[in-house]
């Protein structure tokens, strides 16, 4: 079995903001809003490889608006137990998303190794810092692997606290798949805002997260596999695998709907951006793509003291490196490559083996991967100051001339 990431060694932020009743509907609608551009009717058209460069087409933008439900009394959901019962979600609700800066990041992701690469850095989003930036630990049990068993209308009438025959009448199918609206499931957030039951109206709450902006799927739909991930209350893993195997499916097809938590990935990603001020104010109205492509190494912002106790999930079973679950497949993560990130040099080319991609899709898995991935986690390595040596938040000259070399042969424009 696999230990537990401490929470109590990483920061939980400052005041939990309030949210009333009233606020859901606006900041669901918010929110889908943007989600809905890339993850249900948005379509990214991502990269096309040239003779001697990369050559990109226009990233195209469509939206879907959440129909206005009824206004929710005011309840709020500010209670001390809020964030340690289900982490630091609210955040994800409120983040305005920069699409701009994502549609570049995107044109950098590196499919051999699983990361993002840049002329002479490499940068690659963390179990750890997921963990960090939503405050949910990984916890001592295995992972979603869409083989559990599917939740009755009893089970999800206990997780949600209301009637069973209700979740039994609205339990429906779409795109193959069995959940419920969620205009019922914010019908029923009001109803039981009105009657000041927070359990019920946090815990419904909560799914519509999981199902709307954590795991998105069906327009104004929370499927069954939202549910199931939301009874386990252990979605860090499965976020890092959905994101790694969504942006390297949409890499290999040339385009298409990059479907994860967009929030997460792009608070992930500006806590690396330069923090000066210049960078931050860009008077020269650069764009994204010039802004990125002149950094440097030495640019990035590597490294939160947060980690300084935090070992690293370096490895997992008889893999080399961390087999990931996502909802629609599996993909390997190179830890290997992050160790700067989280405080440790990188001396020099990594081994070969600790690089092996290993790659399926739901339905597609001739190999056994996702019993083999299933076993992996049950028995986890992690690696700390011990293994690691001392915290040294530095590139090495042997790295560095690795990753140009790689950055060279991926045609970076």
């Amino acid at each position: 079995m696999f230990g537990r990431l401490n929470p109590s060694t990483l920061p939980l932020g400052g005041s939990q903001p309030r949210l009333h009743a009233r606020d859901l509907q606006q900041t669901l609608d918010s929110w889908l809003i943007r989600s809905c551009i890339f993850n249900i009717n948005g379509t990214w058209v991502l990269i096309r490889h040239g003779k001697t460069k990369k050559e990109y087409k226009e990233v195209q933008f469509q939206t879907t608006r959440l129909e206005r439900a009824k206004e929710f009394d005011i309840l709020s959901i500010r209670s001390p137990g809020f964030q340690s019962s289900f982490g630091k979600l609210l955040p994800l609700l409120t983040t305005q998303v920069d699409e701009g800066l994502m549609s570049v990041l995107v044109q950098f992701y590196d499919p051999l190794y699983r990361c993002f690469t840049f002329p002479d850095f490499q940068l690659l989003s963390t179990l750890e810092e997921s963990t960090y930036l939503v405050v949910i630990p990984i916890l001592d049990q295995l992972l979603f692997s869409d083989l559990e068993s599917i939740p009755t209308s009893r089970d999800i009438a206990d997780m949600l606290r209301i009637d069973e025959s209700l979740v039994g009448a609205h339990m429906t199918t779409k795109g193959g798949i069995q959940g419920l609206p969620s205009e019922f499931l914010i019908a029923q957030a009001t109803m039981y805002g009105k009657a000041m039951s927070e359990d019920a109206f946090k815990a419904i709450f909560v799914l519509l997260i999981y199902g709307l902006v954590l795991f998105p799927n069906i327009d104004k739909f929370v499927d069954v596999n939202a549910i199931r991930i939301f009874s386990t209350l252990n979605p860090v893993p499965t976020l890092l695998g959905g994101t790694y195997f969504s942006l390297h499916m949409r890499n290999a097809k040339g385009g298409g709907a990059i479907v994860c938590c967009l929030p997460l990935l792009y608070k992930w990603f500006i806590s690396h951006l330069p923090q000066m001020l210049a960078f931050k104010e860009n008077k020269g109205c650069l764009r994204w793509s010039m802004r990125l492509m002149s950094l440097t190494n030495d640019d990035i912002s590597w490294y939160n003291r947060v980690y300084d106790g935090v070992q690293i999930i370096d490895s997992c079973g008889e893999f080399s490196n961390v087999p990931l679950l996502g909802i629609y497949g599996g993909i390997s993560y190179n830890p290997a490559l992050a160790r700067r990130q989280l405080g440790f040099p990188l001396k020099d080319k990594p081994n070969n083996i600790l690089l092996e991609g290993v790659l399926f899709q739901e339905g597609k898995d001739p190999q056994g991967l996702k019993s083999g991935m299933v076993r992996a986690w049950r028995k986890i390595y992690r690696k700390g100051r011990k293994e690691l040596g001392p915290k040294n938040c530095v590139a090495l000259d042997p790295y560095t001339a690795w990753v140009r070399k790689r950055a060279s042969e991926y045609l970076m424009p």
